[in-house]
């Protein structure tokens, strides 16, 4: 019963994401492709998934014990809170925070993880900001 509900609400958010892509408005100086492209392909894998969940769920699925539940909240919350600092922070300095605590929750060690988490960032922003020229959220150094 679990895997319907969790089938069914990932099918309600998919419809919010189309919902939510169709409201942007187009400049006439777009591209072909538009800035609804990515939303709407999020929506529709999204959907499908969830209609697969809800259709043909497991006959006992495993949940994870309170502890995995608090990781994934935390998790979540990190998450949330690197939306919120992404534009007073920095791309750059906002993802590295995210991606080492992320990745120290995965396994790595602490040493690891802050280095995984700040090649993470670097490499991110070398590809989307120096190589495809993409805006990315400035911090207070100005990158």
């Amino acid at each position: 019963m679990s895997n319907r509900i969790f089938g069914v609400v990932g099918m309600i958010l998919a419809f919010g994401y189309v919902f939510a892509a169709l409201a942007i408005e187009e400049s006439f100086l777009s591209d072909a492709v538009g800035p609804k492209a990515f939303p709407l392909i999020i929506a529709a894998v999204l959907g499908i998934s969830s209609a697969i969940i809800a259709l043909r769920p497991d006959a006992e699925p495993d949940w994870p014990s309170l502890g995995r539940l608090t990781e994934i909240a935390a998790a979540v919350v990190v998450m949330l809170i690197y939306a919120k600092l992404l534009p007073v922070a920095g791309f750059v300095l906002a993802t590295a925070c995210a991606a080492a605590y992320l990745t120290w929750r995965l396994g790595s060690g602490p040493a690891e993880a802050v280095a995984v988490g700040a090649g993470t960032s670097v490499g991110i922003y070398a590809v989307f900001h120096l190589i495809l020229g993409l805006s990315l959220a400035r911090g207070p150094w100005g990158f």
